[in-house]
């Protein structure tokens, strides 16, 4: 099997599944949905073509940076002719400083003409909504092997100052596409059918998390031993 990696870093980052009407909400991982719309940007596809190849692709995510969630308080305003009519007041939720690195599998020919086409986008790229832009390369290029080992191979993508404030060892947690039957198998509505802005739909996909990678860090803190002060009883 065929896997391309992608590398989504920057100050924001906003992965909803279920935002509606005044609260925008955000998953603390990328969503299949936001990152099939991403590549479907880069290769020039319109919100009204179709999807099913890219929505077809097994989907990972590893979790490399953990971000912290803020929230914006949005207010905007809307002219109609001379008059000003304010417009709901809505609270945003977004990612900041966080590190993926999500993967999608599948027929090696698809996923080169993704890797050329995300080093070349047609449409602007953002991760998760327009004021979200990306920062340095996404694309890690196209690897052999299934989608969980591809993922667990790959070298940790953290920024050097959150390294220095991790353990010696640190755990990077995967969530993958899986079977509905696994145990604590999580049922999400994030697998794009359509994004027609006259008819936007998605369907259900089975989540599951496995046993996370755990990567050595020179960089980080000694764990304190509680047991030095009972000398080593």
């Amino acid at each position: 099997m065929s896997v391309l990696l992608l590398h989504l870093a920057g100050p924001l980052q906003a992965w909803g599944d279920a935002s509606r009407f005044t609260r925008r909400s955000t998953r603390t991982e990328p969503t299949k949905s936001g990152v099939i719309g991403l590549l479907a940007a880069a290769e020039g596809r319109r919100r009204t073509d179709a999807i099913e190849d890219l929505a077809g692709l097994e989907f990972g995510v590893r979790v490399d940076q953990r971000g912290r969630i803020e929230r914006d308080f949005h207010t905007a305003i809307r002219r109609t002719g001379t008059r000003l009519d304010p417009m709901p007041l809505s609270h945003r939720y977004y990612l900041t400083d966080a590190v993926f690195v999500a993967a999608v599998a599948g027929d090696r020919m698809l996923l080169e003409g993704l890797h050329e086409a995300v080093r070349a986008p047609r449409f602007p790229l953002y991760l998760g909504r327009r004021s979200c832009v990306p920062t340095g390369e996404i694309s890690m290029g196209v690897h052999e092997g299934d989608l969980d080992q591809v993922l667990r191979e790959v070298e940790w993508q953290a920024a050097a100052w959150y390294r220095r404030q991790q353990g010696e060892n640190v755990y990077l947690e995967l969530v993958l596409d899986g079977d509905a039957t696994a145990p604590l198998a999580e049922t999400q509505r994030d697998v794009p059918v359509s994004f027609d802005p006259v008819r936007r739909e998605y369907g259900w996909r089975s989540v599951v998390r496995p046993q996370p990678v755990i990567v050595s860090n020179p960089e980080g803190r000694a764990e304190p031993d509680f047991f030095a002060a009972y000398g080593g009883a």
